[in-house]
């Protein structure tokens, strides 16, 4: 302390002397700018001593002694933080908000604390540095690597509920969340994990999750089952998952606290009048608490520490789950010969499309197709992986006049046994919104082929019995059940055929399988002695 005291003391002899100078060169018709070069000082130290009289220098020196003093003991702990922060002047709140989360009770209030700051700096206590960056503290997890999400609720007092989606990047601690009001769903967590890559500008290497029934179907002993939509999202976006056991401190501490904060800062004082309000109230509060503030852990703010940890998060890839968002399709016109070109390569649509303009949207394999007009998607492609190649979809331009209801008649009428109707019935209402698509499914595996009634009906009961209604399970189980036969069949057994072609219906002769006569080859056998 007797150190400090004179440290402080000689400064204050530095800064009389130059005060000192100042009134001199002013008092010889110096003017401000010349002082400035003169003595190396800064234009704004000389403009506050060129209108300060001796009383009000003294003044000055008394109050600036006394400025903040409520903080010295702190000032160990300022400094540290502003060590650790690489002497960046990070804003005042957020040392304010950090002193005030991690020592309990404040003695002065925020402008004291600016005071103060302000104090330690004139009397060269505190240096800022005036570059942005020229060290980088290794973080306990590497920048781009981990995010931590997970799911809470907050009861308002409408009498509903607010569920909570958070996350949270590991190595800066750089936090997004959003809400809505109904339970989540797998498509919502997905909506929701996009729409943080977005808020992230990248996408990380690992999630971290625990085991909600919406992402886990089975923990399965280690071998982690995924729900059917976030295993297929996980996959087309590549990322590697960590399941977690709930309550896991060491695992996803980091969210948990996020959540709790949530509950417990974001929510204290605050009502809102609809989830609009709410949401756009939590991303104001994102930007200036949870990210803005302090964090205990690093001792930097998320808000500065992102920029560090974009360099390393990966590029955002396109979503099957976005392709009916608007804003993420791109524009291209139809050339005259019905196709559009993307990516060197040209794909067929429907003639009346011809010299209009469509709606793309492209993921890593896919391209999906859209009306301009209505939005409706007018088909999808795989990406062809050989440049210049034309991809066609011939039954998508065939069949895009007909009607849904004239193709479900026609696939109707293939067989008139009971358990086709039951089927196509079942079909048609579970799969209502790709029924054109079920049809043509149809028209390709069950019209103009030969078909085996026998084989057909069982898989049809099969189908019906297991509530498996799609056209290609049918054909698989139809196929399966072909084989099974063909495996297990009987010497002179009977194969009975149905055949459509041209919408007529013939029955193909029955067909006798016989055994061939191998006594003549085993006469051979014994005239050699035997095979060699």
């Amino acid at each position: 302390m007797t150190t400090m005291r004179k440290t402080l003391e000689e400064q204050e002899m530095v800064k009389r002397r130059m005060y000192q100078e100042i009134k001199r060169l002013q008092r010889e018709g110096y003017g401000k700018k010349r002082i400035s070069r003169e003595l190396g000082i800064d234009k704004k130290t000389v403009r506050k001593y060129w209108q300060m009289g001796e009383e009000e220098y003294r003044s000055y020196q008394a109050e600036l002694q006394n400025r903040g003093k409520e903080y010295d003991t702190f000032r160990d702990d300022i400094l540290s933080l502003y060590r650790e922060n690489e002497y960046l002047r990070i804003p005042v709140s957020a040392v304010y908000d950090y002193l005030e989360e991690t020592k309990g009770n404040i003695p002065a209030n925020e402008n004291s604390l600016r005071n103060y700051i302000r104090y330690l700096e004139e009397y060269g206590i505190l240096t800022f540095s005036e570059k942005k960056r020229y060290y980088t503290k290794v973080p306990e997890m590497p920048y781009g690597k981990q995010l931590q999400i997970d799911f809470g609720e907050k009861s308002n007092k409408r009498g509903g509920k607010y569920r909570i989606f958070a996350a949270v990047l590991s190595a800066s601690r750089f936090k997004y969340a959003n809400l809505q009001e109904k339970p989540f769903m797998a498509k919502d967590l997905i909506a929701h994990l996009l729409d943080c890559f977005d808020y992230l500008k990248g996408m990380p290497e690992e999630l971290v999750i625990d085991q909600d029934s919406i992402m886990v179907a089975d923990e399965n002993s280690g071998d982690i089952l995924y729900t059917k939509e976030f295993g297929d999202f996980i996959k087309e976006m590549g990322l590697v998952i960590r399941v977690c056991r709930k309550a896991d401190p060491e695992s996803k501490g980091k969210i948990e606290n996020f959540i709790k904060y949530i509950k417990h800062n974001f929510f204290a004082f605050r009502e809102f009048g609809g989830i609009t309000e709410a949401r756009d109230s939590l991303f104001r509060w994102l930007d200036r608490r949870a990210n803005g503030k302090i964090s205990q852990a690093t001792k930097k703010i998320p808000l500065i520490e992102i920029e560090q940890e974009r360099k390393y998060l990966r590029p955002i890839r396109q979503s099957i789950y976005r392709k009916g968002q608007v804003s993420f399709r791109e524009e291209r016109r139809v050339n005259d010969k019905c196709r559009i070109a993307v990516d060197a390569c040209q794909y067929d649509l429907p003639d009346k499309y011809r010299n209009k303009v469509v709606d793309i949207y492209r993921t890593g394999d896919s391209l999906f197709v859209f009306d301009r007009l209505n939005g409706e998607e007018i088909a999808g492609y795989p990406l062809s992986l050989v440049s210049g190649q034309i991809v066609k979809n011939r039954a998508l331009v065939r069949e895009m006049g007909v009607r849904a209801r004239q193709l479900k008649n026609e696939v109707m009428g293939y067989f008139t046994f009971e358990n086709w109707r039951i089927f196509l019935d079942a079909n048609f209402k579970t799969l209502n919104r790709y029924v054109r698509d079920q049809c043509l499914e149809a028209r390709k595996h069950f019209y103009d082929q030969d078909v085996d009634l026998e084989m057909l009906d069982e898989a049809l009961c099969y189908c019906i019995e297991n509530k498996t209604y799609s056209i290609a399970n049918l054909y698989d189980s139809y196929r399966h059940f072909i084989e099974e036969r063909r495996r297990g069949m009987a010497e002179g057994s009977v194969v009975q055929k149905l055949m459509i072609r041209n919408g007529e219906v013939k029955i193909i002769p029955e067909l006798q399988v016989s055994k061939p006569d191998i006594e003549p080859y085993r006469d051979l056998f014994d005239i050699s002695g035997g095979a060699q």
